[in-house]
């Protein structure tokens, strides 16, 4: 059997693909080599600017517009780039640290590296302590949650809060950041004694089956999770008032700290510490006012026998 000619076909190809695109894809991989070191995602804000710069527009040259963003998908699938994001910000974590260097400012970001982390620290810590994924007063548990199973428990296990697998375990939650998935209602009980079976209802719903914005799953939120608390989860990732708080508050301080120059990092970061901790507890006090709003109130004994 005769095999296909590849340059002929190349150049048959060649022939089908309008002139336009072609000059625009020519473009786009020139725009792109005119960025070293850039990521290459199709989510860019500044690919469609660079491509305008050179006359190459959705309205004014549709065909060359199509060409450039086909060298873009290209690139952007060779490179991982619009992956690359989403690993990058898949943990409520890695967006809190965006956010603290928007709101810190240039100060911030002008910090070596040691300065920063160390200040950075002092924001991170409270709010990871404070997003639910793990519970600092259970170091016997390797921290579990309240109401969640740990990701390693012995197969067939009825009591799920045991793990096979400490090590694993400490690895899912102190570094990965996982929560692990919600225990069945009476051993979830025993951990929450404020928990009924109609929250426990509705979140396991909202858990499962909500959708979230857009239908994807991705961010949604509940008003009670399983200790009545308020809750948005991104991508699966829980995330409370008193995390907010923390994040708002030490974020907040550390913008004020920097603003006096010549302070010492361990100042900032004292500064901040304080900020974050305060924002974290306010928090934790709305929050108890909403669960306490939103348990059964039942007649204590007094009041049942007033009424016989």
């Amino acid at each position: 059997m005769k095999m296909a000619n590849p340059n002929r076909l190349t150049q048959t190809l060649s022939k089908l693909v309008p002139s336009p695109v072609k000059q625009g894809f020519a473009t786009g991989v020139q725009v792109m080599t005119d960025q070293p070191g850039s990521r290459y995602s199709v989510f860019s804000a500044s690919y469609p600017k660079a491509l305008a710069e050179q006359g190459v527009t959705a309205g004014g040259t549709p065909g060359q517009f199509l060409g450039a963003y086909a060298a873009r998908v290209l690139t952007d699938i060779g490179t991982d780039s619009s992956r690359h994001i989403y690993w990058r910000y898949n943990h409520p974590m890695a967006i809190a640290d965006k956010i603290v260097e928007k709101v810190a400012g240039k100060a911030y970001t002008e910090l070596d590296p040691t300065q920063k982390a160390l200040v950075g620290l002092s924001v991170g810590a409270p709010v990871a302590a404070s997003l639910g994924v793990m519970d600092i007063t259970n170091p016997g548990e390797l921290f579990r949650p309240k109401g969640y199973a740990q990701s390693y428990a012995e197969t067939g296990s009825q009591d799920r809060r045991e793990t096979a697998q400490p090590g694993l375990e400490a690895v899912e939650r102190l570094v990965l950041g996982r929560q692990g998935r919600p225990l069945k209602y009476e051993t979830a009980k025993e951990d929450i004694p404020s928990l009924t079976p109609e929250r426990y209802s509705r979140f396991m719903q909202n858990y499962y089956q909500d959708k979230g914005l857009g239908g994807l799953g991705l961010i949604k939120g509940t008003a009670e999770n399983l200790q009545g608390y308020p809750e948005a989860r991104i991508v699966g990732f829980p995330v409370g008032l008193q995390s907010a708080g923390a994040l708002a508050g030490g974020a907040t301080a550390l913008r004020q700290a920097l603003k006096r120059p010549g302070r010492s990092t361990a100042a900032v970061a004292g500064i901040t510490l304080a900020g974050s901790v305060t924002g974290a507890l306010s928090g934790n006090l709305i929050n108890q006012a909403i669960a306490a709003g939103n348990r059964p109130q039942f007649p204590t004994t007094s009041q049942y026998q007033q009424g016989m």
